[in-house]
C-alpha cells in the first residue's frame, strides 16, 4: 500500500508554532472533505492525541532512532486510503540523538529525507525582519536530500513587520505560503512534561476550530496542498505493528494513565487482542478475566492522593499480580512502587507491588532515548531481547531495591542507573517502549 502525498511541518526550534499550524492544517483540509492522516516525528507522547482530534483519526509516531524501518513502513502503510499526510516535526528540523539508531538520529529531517515529503518551515520572526529568511535559507540548504517547499510565518506583529519579513524571503528565494498574526486564542497550554493532554482540555475542539479559522484566513491553502508530494523513499515490505503480549489486556486508562504509543495499541488490536480499559482514579480494579495488566505512563503525581486512597484498585491489582503478569511504564512503574513523594513533599502510598520510591519534591529532568537489554522477560518480549524506547520524567529515584529488569543505555551508549525493576510477575521501567530490535 502506498501512503498519500505528504508534507512535513517543521521549524528551527521548539516553540515556533508547529503544533498550532499542524492542527489548523489538518482541520482545514478536513473541512474540504479530505481524509487526513497525521503523524508525529519523534517520541513525543502527547501531540499525537491532539493531531488525532484535528485529523479525525488515529495519529502515529514515526521515529528513525527507535523504530526499525519495516515498522515505519507498516505504520505509513496504514494511511493508504488518506488523501494527504501531515507529519509534525519535533524540536528543530535537524535536532536528534548524538548517534544513529535504527535508521537515523530521530531528527525530523530523517523522515523528510526517507519519505521525500517536502518540508514547510514554521518561522517565528520575533525581534527579526529580513534575518529570519537568512536563517531559513540555512535550514533549506543544510542537507541535500531534505527539500524545503517554503515557509509559514507565525506571530507576525504588524503589516509593516510582515512586509519586511517577506522582503527577506523574496531575496532568499523561499516561498511564503502565508503569515499568521499573533493569536493567543489558539495557543496550546503547557505543563512540566509538555502540552496538557488532549483529554484534559475541555475546549479542545474549539481551539482546533480557531486554529483552522486562522489557517484559512491567512494561508494559501491551495498552494500548501499542491506542495504535498507522494512518498519517494522505500521502506522494507512485510513489516508489522507490535504483536499483542496477551489475548486479553487490562489497560489502565484515565488522565493519570494515558501515555501509550498509538502504534502499540493499533498492533495489539490488529493482532486480535481484547483491550479492557479500567480507571485507577475511579478506584476500578483490572478486569479479572484479563491475561495481563498494563499500567502506562501519565501524570500519577498530580493525582497521588486519589491513587493512595484507591483501595479497591490496589487490592484488585494485588490479587491480579498473584497469578498473572503486571507491567508498568514510567508513571505506571511509579504507581507499582511503594511510595511517591509529591511536589509538596508529602509521601503517598502506592500499590507496593515493587519497592520503588520516587519523589517530585525536587524536580530533576531526565529524558532521552533508551536502549534496553532485558535481563528478564516482560509481556511480549523475552529475556535477552533488545528494546528501544524513550524516557521523560521529573521524578527522582529514592530507592530501587528489586532485581534489575534490564541493562539500559542512553542514545550515546552511556549506562543509565535506573534499570527498571522486577518482582515475581510484576515488572516496570521508566522507558516507554517503542519497538524491539530485530534479532
Amino acid at each position: 500500500m502506498t501512503p498519500p502525498p505528504g508534507l512535513v511541518i517543521s521549524a528551527s526550534a521548539s516553540g515556533s508554532g508547529k503544533t498550532t499550524v499542524a492542527l489548523g492544517l489538518a482541520r482545514a483540509f478536513r473541512r474540504r472533505g479530505l481524509v487526513v492522516q497525521a503523524y508525529k516525528s519523534g517520541p513525543d507522547y502527547i501531540d499525537p492525541a491532539f493531531l488525532a482530534a484535528a485529523a479525525g483519526g488515529a495519529a502515529f509516531n514515526v521515529d528513525s532512532w527507535a523504530m526499525p524501518a519495516d515498522l515505519v513502513g507498516a505504520i505509513l502503510g496504514r494511511a493508504a486510503t488518506a488523501d494527504v499526510a501531515i507529519a509534525e516535526g519535533a524540536m528543530g528540523l535537524f535536532d536528534g540523538a548524538p548517534t544513529r539508531g535504527a535508521w537515523g538520529t530521530g531528527a525530523t529531517a530523517d523522515l523528510a529525507a526517507r519519505t521525500g515529503w517536502p518540508v514547510i518551515l514554521v518561522v517565528d520572526p520575533a525581534a527579526q525582519a529580513q534575518t529570519a529568511a537568512a536563517a531559513a535559507k540555512g535550514l533549506a540548504d543544510f542537507r541535500a536530500n531534505v527539500r524545503v517547499a517554503g515557509v509559514i510565518l507565525n506571530r507576525i506583529a504588524s503589516p509593516r513587520h510582515e512586509a519586511l519579513v517577506r522582503a527577506g524571503f523574496s531575496e532568499a528565494g523561499l516561498r511564503v505560503f502565508g503569515a499568521l498574526p499573533r493569536s493567543p486564542g489558539v495557543a496550546t497550554a503547557e505543563r512540566h512534561l509538555g502540552l496538557v493532554q488532549a483529554g484534559e482540555k475541555a475546549d479542545l475542539e474549539a481551539m482546533i476550530e480557531r486554529a483552522a479559522d486562522l489557517i484559512e484566513r491567512h494561508l494559501d491553502l491551495d498552494a500548501v496542498l499542491a506542495a504535498a508530494r507522494p512518498m519517494t523513499g522505500a521502506f522494507p515490505s512485510g513489516g508489522r505493528l507490535p504483536r499483542a503480549p496477551a489475548a486479553r489486556i487490562a489497560l489502565a486508562r484515565d488522565i493519570a494513565f494515558s501515555f501509550v504509543y498509538p502504534h502499540v495499541l493499533a498492533g495489539w488490536r490488529a493482532d486480535g487482542a481484547t483491550i479492557l480499559p479500567f480507571s485507577p482514579l475511579a478506584d476500578e480494579p483490572p478486569d479479572p478475566t484479563a491475561d495481563l495488566c498494563w499500567l502506562p505512563g501519565g501524570y500519577p503525581e498530580l493525582h497521588a492522593g486519589r491513587l493512595a486512597g484507591a483501595e479497591r484498585f490496589r487490592a484488585g491489582l494485588a490479587a491480579f499480580a498473584a497469578t498473572r503478569p503486571v507491567h508498568g511504564e514510567c508513571g505506571g512503574y511509579m504507581v507499582l512502587g511503594a511510595g511517591l513523594v509529591d511536589a509538596e513533599g508529602v509521601r503517598r502510598r502506592m500499590t507496593g507491588l515493587l519497592g520503588l520510591e520516587t519523589s517530585f519534591a525536587t524536580r530533576s529532568l531526565t529524558l532521552g532515548y533508551r536502549r534496553a537489554i532485558l535481563q528478564a522477560p516482560i509481556p511480549g518480549h523475552a529475556a535477552g531481547a533488545v528494546v528501544r524506547g524513550h524516557e521523560f520524567r521529573y521524578a527522582t529515584v529514592l530507592a530501587q531495591p528489586d532485581d534489575a529488569l534490564a541493562t539500559i543505555a542512553d542514545a550515546a551508549g552511556a549506562a543509565v542507573p535506573e534499570t527498571g525493576s522486577r518482582r515475581g510477575a510484576v515488572s516496570g521501567t521508566f522507558l516507554h517502549l517503542v519497538a524491539e530490535e530485530a534479532r
